[in-house]
């Protein structure tokens, strides 16, 4: 009894170390911690303010369409002007008034630009697209990142519940060795492998609870939370259903949801638009133009007086120097193109062996599950006649050892499994686009 004493004031005083190591505990669903996440994670902060840049790119492209309106005031001194008369000789100096001064107002619509303006537009819209779409790439990365650190923490409270347990079975069992050994029953020997099995799971858990606590840390940084906060997961994750569908449907909706899919599919968009807009320095500018003029002195014959002119018209450009110098740009745009289409292919290619992948990594821990959770039936029956079996001195102390170990392995299997079946699950929902 003095030993169970010990050995649970021991214990008490391990979890208060880590207790107040870490501060205060946090018990959260995966659900809430992905919601924190969310809110608070700075990559996706970043991602909002580019998101927000390409809107304003977009509308900044949009303007292009719109008039252009010139209002100009000039006032100032002129000089003496000089007059020659013959060449550069005879000068004369006419008189002119001092003060010169003039005011114009000119608007200017675009009528056609070879589609520049609109070609603009669109590769704005869909650069726009694209950081919306890598915001929600970054925010699934995000999330499965932060499930598998949940998921490590859960295994990690999984496993220091099973030491726990297995250090409480192996207490009693070596009061029982002891009583044992001073009845003559046993030898010392017996004795001094039990004490050395009982200080292994102790640092053992010592290990785990470190474990525990580097784990919450990384969590509490990603979240933005209290780095002092002790995370405690959601025990009822394993009891959760993650069944899903077969492979063609997973990768049916990956190549329809899947951002990565999406965003390089508008990359190769933005390449097209490229090509169109490296097109369009082949074709005339056509402007609509509007003016009017006040200015004074009339500078034809030097009266001080105002003088008014307006003008309407249409002004028409064409660059005829793009017929020899645009060829290389246009061409390496069209490549550029191509080039965009083999990375969409090549990542469609990468989706499909990451779902073919977590698809059987999949069935296959949900398989494990299945033959583990009899498993670690079977090791605790095998335990518990092995623990009748020595009690009856009908067998070793290393046979009942080992008949522990292989319970404490099983369990802890059946806990790796379990984990597997839901991260695997997570990876096919973020292939899909829908995590």
């Amino acid at each position: 009894m003095c030993w169970r004493r010990c050995s649970a004031v021991w214990a008490a005083v391990l979890m208060a170390a880590v207790c107040a190591a870490q501060g205060d505990t946090l018990r959260l669903t995966a659900e809430e911690m992905l919601r924190i996440g969310l809110e608070n994670n700075l990559r996706l902060k970043a991602d909002t303010i580019e998101t927000q840049m390409a809107a304003d790119r977009r509308a900044s492209a949009g303007t292009g369409r719109m008039p252009e309106l010139t209002v100009t005031a000039r006032a100032g001194y002129m000089g003496q002007p000089v007059v020659w008369e013959q060449g550069l000789t005879r000068p004369t100096y006419p008189d002119a008034p001092d003060w010169t001064q003039s005011y114009a107002l000119d608007f200017t619509q675009p009528i056609f630009h070879g589609g520049r303006i609109h070609y603009a537009v669109r590769r704005a819209t869909v650069a726009q697209a694209i950081a919306e779409l890598q915001a929600e790439s970054d925010g699934d990365e995000l999330k499965l990142g932060l499930l598998q650190h949940y998921l490590d923490l859960f295994s990690l409270y999984k496993q220091r519940e099973v030491l726990s347990r297995s250090i409480e079975e192996s207490e009693r069992r070596l009061e029982d060795i002891r009583r044992m050994k001073r009845e003559g029953l046993i030898t010392n020997n017996d004795v001094l492998r039990s004490e050395l099995q009982l200080t292994n799971d102790r640092l053992q858990l010592d290990e785990t609870n470190n474990s525990i606590m580097l784990v919450s840390h990384q969590i509490d940084v990603l979240l933005g939370l209290d780095e002092g906060l002790l995370i405690v997961p959601d025990t009822a994750l394993p009891a959760q259903s993650y069944a899903g569908g077969s492979y063609e449907e997973y990768l049916q909706r990956a190549y329809e949801g899947n951002p990565q899919v999406r965003m390089l599919a508008r990359q190769t968009e933005m390449a097209s638009e490229e090509v169109k807009l490296a097109q369009s320095e082949y074709l005339p500018e056509i402007d609509l133009y509007a003016g009017d003029a006040l200015a004074r002195p009339i500078t034809r014959t030097m009266a001080d007086m105002f003088n008014n002119t307006w003008s309407v018209g249409i002004n028409v450009t064409y660059p005829l120097s793009s017929l020899y110098k645009n060829r290389s740009n246009v061409s390496e745009k069209k490549r550029n193109m191509l080039l965009s289409q083999n990375m969409e292919e090549q990542y469609r290619q990468e989706v499909r062996m990451g779902i073919r992948s977590a698809y059987i990594r999949h069935t296959e821990a949900v398989k494990q599950v299945e033959a583990l959770q009899l498993s670690v039936k079977q090791a605790n029956e095998n335990y518990r006649i092995m623990q009748n079996r020595y009690m009856s001195q009908l067998t070793t102390l290393t046979d009942l050892l080992d008949a522990e170990n292989v319970r404490l392995e099983a369990e802890l299997q059946l806990t790796t499994a379990q984990t597997r079946v839901i991260y695997t699950y997570y990876e096919l929902k973020k292939a899909c686009g829908d995590i």
